[in-house]
């Protein structure tokens, strides 16, 4: 049965505009994404399905071009409108730490940060640099590694933080294990990292590491 024939309150969209966005199923918000169905599925069926064939609504958004466009229903106009929502998404984040005090907002900091990191199939180290008011100047990934590990080369953070005439840096990095606890060789070089900023004058505010489920804080854990 099409969707139109459905209750109206059972609707996706109608639904949507009610209740609010958080008041829909996975499914659901993926079916107002595609629009329309296939020959014999309504856009929600075929949301399932695809849920089913990819194994979660992260996998699918964060599948590459291949792996989304060799699924039924779905194509390379759909990937681009799929991308397409997903930067708009990054830089509303972005926005909503670039006015103001960054480290008032370490809910929003965070989310940016696994916004950035988080689908990252290998390690990529990162800087947010701040001006002397901690609002946020620049977010640069610097370093990129392998699964496990990624090489930092202080240096050159801080021929970045001269560059941007950064008065404080947040270090990101994400595990793509999935475990956001801190590696001794995490705590290494981030004393590392903060002794050869503060040559520069310029402070390490925090250090987070971007797992599958969490984000962990050096600053939280004390760890600075």
């Amino acid at each position: 049965m099409s969707i139109s024939h459905w209750p109206e309150a059972e609707r996706p969209r109608e639904k949507l505009l009610l209740q609010g966005a958080a008041s829909l199923s996975d499914a659901e918000l993926l079916a107002i994404f595609l629009r329309t169905g296939v020959k014999g599925k309504s856009a929600v069926d075929l949301a399932r399905d695809l849920l089913t064939t990819f194994g979660s609504l992260r996998a699918l958004l964060e599948s590459d071009e291949k792996a989304f466009c060799s699924a039924h229903g779905l194509g390379s106009a759909k990937y681009a409108q799929l991308q397409a929502v997903l930067e708009m998404s990054r830089r509303h984040l972005q926005a909503s730490i670039e006015k103001g005090d960054a480290m008032e907002r370490p809910e929003q900091v965070k989310n940016y940060l696994a916004s950035q990191l988080r689908h990252h199939q290998r390690e990529v180290f990162a800087c947010l640099f701040l001006d002397n008011k901690h609002r946020v100047l620049k977010y640069e990934a610097l370093f990129f590694g392998t699964i496990n590990a990624a090489a930092v080369y202080p240096r050159e953070v801080v021929a970045k933080a001269l560059e941007h005439n950064a008065a404080a840096v947040i270090l990101a990095h994400n595990h793509p294990s999935g475990v956001a606890e801190p590696s001794m060789a995490d705590q290494h070089i981030t004393e590392r990292l903060k002794t050869a900023l503060e040559m520069i004058e310029v402070r390490v505010l925090d250090h987070m590491i971007v797992g599958d489920l969490e984000i962990v804080s050096f600053a939280e854990r004390g760890l600075l």
